[in-house]
C-alpha cells in the first residue's frame, strides 16, 4: 500500500531487548502528568459555556445580550458574532503559542516536570483573576495567564508522557493527556449546568473552578520523577537510569539506557535545535508533526463545537438549559471515544483511526450541513424531531474526533521526534497547534454568521484533505520505540527521497 510506510520493528535497533513491567510508581507519574490535560479541557469546556450566560453577557457584553433575545431574521445564525467576546476565548490560545517558547527552554533545560509546574502556577493565578473580573481587561489578563499555563502544559504533558511510557503502550499511556483533556471538558459542562441557575454570580464559579485541576497538577507534580530521557540530556546519568529502572520495575534496562545514552549524545551536539529542525534527515518529521497535524486537528471543525457547544446549540434554537445539557451530551461522547482509541489504538494503530473516523467525520458534516440548508433559517425554528437528529450528528461527529483526530493529534507528533530536538520540535507544535486554535476560536462565530450552513462544508472539504495526507505520507508508528523512530522514514515509498542517503549523522538543509 502507498501510504504503508514501514513498521517492522525486528529491523530496529535493540527494540527487542527493551524490557518493562507496569509499575504503581509508573502509573502514579503518568496520572499525575496527564492532569495537565485537564486544564486545557476545563477551559475548553467552559468558557463556551459561560459566553452563552446571561449574567456574563449582561456584564460584559449587553449588545449581544439584547442581539441573542432578539427575534430579527437576519440573526438566526449571528445571535453571537461579536469580535470581543470571541477575544475572551481565543485570547488564551494567542498566549499559548507565545509562551510556548519559552516552555520550550524549560522544557529542554529544566526538565519537563519543571515546566508542568509552572503551567499550573500561571493557570491557578489566571483562574483567579478570572472568577474576580470586574471590567472586559480582568477577564483578557486572566485568560492571558491561563494561556501561559496551557502552552506549558501542551508544552511538556504530551513529552513527559511519550517519554515515560514503553513502547509497546506508548499510545494509550499518551491518550491519559486526551482522556483529561475530555473529562475537563465534560466536568466544565457539568458545572455550567449547574452554575447557569445561580444569578447573578453563577459564572464566576465556573471559572473560578479552573484553579482546582491547577492545584491538583502543582502537588502531584511535586512528587513525580522528572522523565530518564530528560534527566540523561541534562546530563544526570546515574539519576537517569535509576528514574528508568523504577518506572520499569526492572534492572534490566541497558539497551533501553543504551538507546538514550546515544540519543543524548547527538543532543549535546545540536548548538541550535530549532535550526536543526530544517535539516533534510529532520524534514519529514516537521512536515507531519509539527505543521501538518496539528493543523489539521483544529480544522476539523471539532473544537469550534466544543468552544461553542451552548452559543451552536442555542444559536440552532435550544433553550439555555437544553444547550448546556447537550454540550455535556456531546462531552460524554469525547470521554467515551478517548476510552475506545487507549483500549485499541496500539493494536490497530494510528493510521487506521485516521482514516476510519475520518470518514465517519465527512458524513456527519454533510448531514449536518444539509438539514441546516433544509430546515433552518428564515425565521424558522427548529423542530423537535430535527433538533434531536442534529444533536445524534454531532455526538457521532465528537465520538469519531475523540478516538482520532483528538487524541492521535497530541500522540503522533510527541513521538516522531529525535532527542536532539524534541522539545524545540514541541514548541513548535503547540505553536502551530494553538494559532489555528486561536483562528477557529476568534473567526468561526463569524464564519457561522456569513458562511451559515456552508462552514460545516468547509470542515468536511478540510477533513477530506487530511485524510488523503494520511493516507499517502503517514507511516504507522505504533510499538515503535520513541528512539527509533527515525527509520520509518528511510523506508517509507516518499519520505526516503526527502531524507536522502548518508544524512541521519550529519544532516543536511538542501
Amino acid at each position: 500500500m502507498a501510504g504503508g510506510g514501514f513498521s517492522d520493528a525486528g529491523t530496529l535497533k535493540r527494540a527487542h531487548l527493551y524490557q518493562y513491567k507496569i509499575t504503581g510508581y509508573f502509573i502514579y507519574s503518568c496520572i499525575v502528568g496527564a492532569l495537565g490535560g485537564s486544564l486545557f479541557g476545563y477551559d475548553l469546556g467552559v468558557s463556551g459555556g459561560v459566553t452563552s450566560m446571561d449574567d456574563f453577557l449582561i456584564e460584559f457584553f449587553p449588545k449581544v445580550y439584547e442581539k441573542k433575545h432578539a427575534h430579527l431574521v437576519e440573526t438566526d445564525y449571528c445571535k453571537y458574532d461579536d469580535q470581543t467576546l470571541t477575544l475572551f476565548t481565543s485570547s488564551l490560545y494567542f498566549a499559548a503559542l507565545v509562551s510556548t517558547f519559552g516552555a520550550s527552554s524549560v522544557t529542554k533545560n529544566k526538565g519537563r516536570k519543571a515546566s508542568i509546574l509552572a503551567g499550573s502556577v500561571s493557570f491557578f493565578i489566571g483562574a483567579i483573576l478570572n472568577a474576580a473580573a470586574r471590567n472586559i481587561s480582568m477577564l483578557i489578563i486572566g485568560r492571558i495567564l491561563l494561556g501561559v499555563g496551557i502552552g506549558f502544559g501542551n508544552q511538556a504533558v504530551p513529552l513527559y508522557l511519550s517519554e515515560m511510557a514503553p513502547s509497546k503502550v506508548r499510545g494509550a499511556v499518551n491518550q491519559l493527556f486526551q482522556l483529561t483533556t475530555c473529562l475537563g471538558i465534560l466536568i466544565a459542562n457539568l458545572v455550567n449546568y449547574g452554575t447557569e441557575k445561580l444569578h447573578p454570580w453563577g459564572w464566576r464559579l465556573s471559572l473560578g473552578l479552573a484553579t482546582f485541576p491547577a492545584v491538583l497538577m502543582f502537588i502531584g507534580g511535586l512528587f513525580c520523577p522528572e522523565t530518564p530521557n530528560s534527566l540523561v540530556e541534562q546530563g544526570r546519568f546515574d539519576e537517569g537510569r535509576a528514574v528508568l529502572e523504577k518506572v520499569r520495575g526492572t534492572p534490566n534496562v541497558d539497551a533501553e539506557f543504551d538507546d538514550l545514552i546515544e540519543a543524548s549524545r547527538e543532543a549535546k551536539s545540536i548548538k541550535n535545535p530549532f535550526q536543526n529542525l530544517l535539516l533534510r534527515k529532520n524534514r519529514p518529521q516537521l512536515i507531519i508533526g509539527a505543521v501538518a497535524i496539528p493543523a489539521f486537528q483544529q480544522l476539523t471543525g471539532n473544537n469550534s463545537i466544543l468552544f461553542y457547544a451552548p452559543v451552536i446549540f442555542q444559536t440552532l434554537g435550544f433553550g439555555s438549559g437544553a444547550s448546556l445539557y447537550s454540550s455535556v451530551i456531546t462531552s460524554v461522547a469525547l470521554v467515551v471515544a478517548t476510552l475506545i482509541s487507549m483500549a485499541f489504538v496500539d493494536r490497530f494503530g494510528r493510521r487506521a483511526f485516521f482514516l476510519e473516523a475520518g470518514a465517519e467525520m465527512i458524513i456527519c458534516m454533510v448531514a449536518m450541513a444539509i438539514v441546516l440548508s433544509v430546515e433552518f433559517g428564515k425565521g424558522k425554528e427548529l423542530s423537535y424531531g430535527v433538533s434531536i437528529f442534529l444533536v445524534i450528528v454531532i455526538f457521532l461527529f465528537v465520538l469519531a474526533y475523540g478516538r482520532s483526530w483528538g487524541p492521535l493529534g497530541w500522540l503522533v507528533p510527541s513521538e516522531l521526534f529525535p532527542l536532539e530536538i524534541r522539545s524545540a520540535a514541541q514548541s513548535v507544535v503547540v505553536c502551530v497547534n494553538m494559532i489555528f486554535t486561536a483562528l477557529v476560536a476568534q473567526f468561526f462565530l463569524v464564519s457561522l454568521c456569513h458562511l451559515k450552513y456552508g462552514i460545516f462544508l468547509l470542515f468536511a472539504a478540510f477533513i477530506v484533505l487530511m485524510s488523503c495526507f494520511v493516507f499517502f505520507l503517514l507511516p504507522e508508528t505504533k510499538q515503535v520505540p520513541i528512539e527509533e523512530i527515525y527509520l520509518l522514514f528511510e523506508k517509507h515509498w516518499f519520505w526516503k527521497r526527502v531524507v536522502g542517503e548518508g544524512n541521519n549523522t550529519s544532516g543536511s538543509y538542501v
